[in-house]
Formats: C-alpha cells, sequence, structure tokens
C-alpha cells in the first residue's frame, strides 16, 4: 500500500470503517488497527517511535540483525494508558436526570469497570495539534531540529499520518513469538496471526516497532491489521482504502527477491531506502517473468504487478517511502511525503521565490521541515527525501507551464527531465494523483491456487514454515 500524505484531511473514516468491521467487540474495545495521527504529535499508543522504551525493531551488530528485544528482557508492551481508557457514556443518565435549567449531560463511564472517569487521553487526543505545547516536544522525529522554533505559531506545521501494520518482509513480530503463531502468507505476503497457536505471551507486540499487534483481553491472544484479506482475495481493497475519502490509498501487488531480504536490511542507515528499492523486482524483465512464473506465480500475479501503483510510486518514480525504515524490518506500507503547506515570498519585484522562476517554491522553503520528514520516512537521509518533494514540485510546474502558460507537452518536458522523468510518467501520475483513478490492482485468488503456493515450500520470512 502507498498513501499520499498531501491528501489526507484527517476525517478518520478508513479508522471507524476498519473498527466497525473487525474490532467492534469485547476484548479489543482499545484496538484501533487503522488510526490517524497528527503530526508533530506523539501517536498511538503514546511514542511508540521510541524504541529505546518498547523495545521493537531489529539492530545491527557485527554485521548481524538481531532483534532489539533479545538484548534486554525488560521491554514491555504498551500499557492501557498509553493507548486510552475505553470509554461508554451513561446515556440512562439523560433520561433519569432531575429537570434543570441547562440540557442534561451523559458522563463518561469507564467500559470495563463502568464507573465514572476523568477522561484524559484518546486515539485522536491532540488532532490537529491539539495541546500541542505540552505533547509535540515529545515527538521523537525532532532529532537535528531546533523543535522551540517550530512550536511558535507563525512556524507551526502539521500533516495527517495514517497507519495500519506495514505487513514488513523482515518483520520482528514473527521470531519473537515462541508458539511461531505469527506468519506470512506466501501467496500475498500479508502478516498474519494464528489465533490456534497463539497463547497470549505478548512477544510479537513488544518486537514489533510500530507497536501494531493488540492484546485481545477477551481471548487471551493477540491480534493486528489482516489487510482485509477475505476481500483482497476476492479482488475487492481493505475496508480502510475502499471508505478513503480524500483517496489516498493505493493498492498492488510487487514482485522482489526474497533472497535478498536480509543483505538489505543490513545495508547503512543511510543506504536503506535504496536496498529497500532493489528488492522490488521489475515485473517487465522477461527474466523477472520467466523466474516469477517457475516459482508458480499466476499470470494475473504477474500482470497486477506491471499495473501496480505501489510499484511506480515506490520504485520507478521514487516517490514513495517507508515508515522508520531505521527499524530495519522493511515495510511494505509506503508514504508520499506531504508538500503542503506551502510557503512563496515575494520579492521586491513583486516576483515568487521559487526553483523554476514560477510560483513553485523552492524545496527548503516549504514549511514543514526536511529534517523532520527525513526523521520519519528515510533514516534521517534528506535527499531521499528532497528527491521525492523535487518531483512532486516538477509534476505541478509542468501541468502548470501547459495550462497557464501555454506550453506545449513538448516545451514543458524539460523540467520533467531534469528530475528523471518522462510524459507519459507526467501522465500517469496525474490520473492516479490527481484524479484517483484505478487507485487499486488487485487480482483475485483461488482456494485451490492458495493451498498449491503454501506447499511448495518456504513462506517469505518464515524459514519454510508450512501453512494449508
Amino acid at each position: 500500500m502507498v498513501m499520499v500524505l498531501d491528501k489526507c484531511i484527517g476525517c478518520h473514516t478508513c479508522s471507524l470503517a476498519c473498527k466497525n468491521v473487525w474490532t467492534d467487540r469485547e476484548g479489543q474495545e482499545y484496538a484501533w488497527w487503522n488510526n490517524v495521527e497528527t503530526r508533530p504529535g506523539v501517536g498511538y499508543p503514546k511514542t511508540w517511535e521510541n524504541q529505546d522504551k518498547y523495545g521493537g525493531g531489529w539492530v545491527l551488530e557485527d554485521d548481524k540483525l538481531r532483534l532489539r528485544l533479545e538484548k534486554d528482557k525488560h521491554y514491555k508492551p504498551p500499557s492501557l494508558n498509553d493507548y486510552y481508557n475505553p470509554f461508554d457514556y451513561d446515556y440512562e443518565q439523560l433520561f433519569t436526570q432531575e429537570i434543570l435549567d441547562q440540557q442534561p449531560s451523559a458522563d463518561p463511564l469507564d467500559m470495563y469497570s463502568r464507573e465514572k472517569i476523568d477522561i484524559k487521553w484518546g486515539p485522536n487526543w491532540d488532532d490537529d495539534l491539539a495541546g500541542a505545547d505540552v505533547i509535540a516536544p515529545h515527538d521523537p522525529n525532532w532529532n537535528g531540529i531546533d523543535k522551540q522554533i517550530y512550536l511558535n505559531f507563525k512556524d507551526v506545521f502539521m500533516f495527517y499520518l495514517p497507519r495500519i501494520c506495514n505487513h514488513c518482509l523482515n518483520m520482528a513480530c514473527a521470531p519473537a513469538c515462541p508458539r511461531k503463531a505469527v506468519y506470512k502468507r506466501p501467496e500475498d505476503g500479508i502478516v498474519l496471526i494464528d489465533q490456534n497457536s497463539c497463547r497470549g505471551y505478548r512477544f510479537c507486540g513488544i518486537a514489533c516497532p510500530y507497536k501494531k499487534i493488540y492484546y485481545n483481553w477477551k481471548t487471551g491472544k493477540s491480534e493486528k491489521c489482516i489487510f482485509c484479506f477475505p476481500r483482497v482475495e476476492t479482488g475487492q481493497p481493505p475496508a480502510c482504502t475502499l471508505s478513503c475519502v480524500g483517496k489516498i490509498r493505493y493498492v498492488g501487488v510487487v514482485l522482489y527477491d526474497e533472497t535478498r531480504v536480509p543483505e538489505a536490511a543490513k545495508a547503512p542507515e543511510d543506504q536503506l531506502v535504496k536496498a529497500h528499492r532493489e528488492l522490488i523486482l521489475d515485473p517487465f524483465d522477461p527474466q523477472v517473468i520467466k523466474e516469477a512464473r517457475d516459482a508458480g506465480v499466476p499470470e494475473n500475479f504477474i500482470k497486477a504487478a506491471q499495473e501496480s501503483p505501489v510499484y511506480y510510486m515506490f520504485k520507478k518514480w521514487e516517490l514513495a517511502l517507508p515508515l522508520h525504515p531505521e527499524f530495519r524490518t522493511l515495510p511494505m506500507v509506503f508514504y508520499v511525503p506531504p508538500l503542503n503547506p506551502v510557503i512563496t515570498v515575494l520579492d521586491r519585484n513583486n516576483k515568487y521565490s521559487a526553483d523554476y522562476n514560477s510560483i513553485i517554491p523552492a524545496i527548503d522553503k516549504l514549511r514543514i521541515p526536511i529534517r523532520y520528514l527525513a526523521n520519519m520516512f528515510a533514516a534521517g537521509n534528506e535527499e531521499e527525501v528532497r528527491k521525492s518533494l523535487k518531483r512532486l514540485l516538477a509534476i505541478r510546474e509542468f501541468f502548470r507551464r501547459i495550462e497557464v502558460e501555454g506550453q506545449s507537452k513538448a516545451e514543458a518536458a524539460a523540467v520533467l527531465s531534469e528530475h528523471g522523468l518522462t510524459v507519459n510518467d507526467a501522465d500517469m501520475m496525474y490520473r492516479w494523483l490527481a484524479l484517483g483513478r484505478n487507485r487499486w490492482v488487485i487480482p483475485t485468488s483461488k482456494k485451490e491456487l492458495r493451498v498449491t503456493l503454501t506447499r511448495r515450500g518456504k513462506g517469505p520470512g518464515m524459514g519454510g514454515r508450512q501453512r494449508g
């Protein structure tokens, strides 16, 4: 999946769709498999990015990867206070309350004890920078930035960050499970938890650096986002994708070289994004197609990979970036970083300061600091973020030259070639990013195919574990 952050309006429709489909039941009241965070902020659960506190992900020592959890066993999963205390309202009070001059109200009740509580936190408590003067300084992504400058009103910035399970290639949750209950489906790469094998030890939740595994206190087992696989198997997008008001989510197939996953996860931090991209194979390469067919990949999956918006945005155009690649899990949910809000400055001649002598501003004059985005999406590599933002701006400038200045496509293409893009790339980006057409390319799968694939042997990252 790719999410285009410029288009997210923070409406939480995706979260509610997921909640109503999957976690609207006893034991999962506090769990939001999909949530939307305001940045800068501490997220859900609080400060989930702080692995010194939670111990998630992998660390590289002596050219070997090991779980951070293995070194120190004191790490604990987030508490209910880190998430929030689920609450309901005493609606009966609306009918039994004595007649007063003001409107009757319903007091909040703890969903577990049914006692009145003072609500102090929630999964979107800091929406739209609410309480940012207190909350935002604790955001772990301020590394290398004078955060006090950006917390002043005139310099403040914000954007929304939707999150689901990243269904990583080198997931930390699976090897942390003593019961081997966490596995990656070979047929589509979706990471699931076998509810028959799970005993609720919660090591998976500690090892997951994104804190996207939730303990079900009713069943005593761990649960997580399943990428709506019953829908995906029939060619339908996940509920969060279908319900998205801003049309920010794109779903598609990518082909990757499983044998190179350990090598990519060991790359130096500033090369992690590049190593991740190199894992993704060109679905138009005849040799890749041949090897995919030899491995039993069906034709409709190969065709879907060739039409996949995820392949184009992450691999070909290099617009999308992984969330916190320094965790070394190689996440398979990517983000196109936000350009907005745009700052433009008029000079003495009433001309805009810009990269292309137009109204498009210089990259480093955007309100959101490049360093902040790099800390979040590129392990601190600012050039990866600049490359993505410059290509997004180049597309805007390309169409502005055509629509406003009256240039031909051939004339306007100069701004594209400067950043390694073609007119065809621009047209495809326009259809996907602006119009939001064909946002998901999901091949259907059959039960008999699924069984055949899982019986072939090793599933990605599972060391040979078989599923049927």
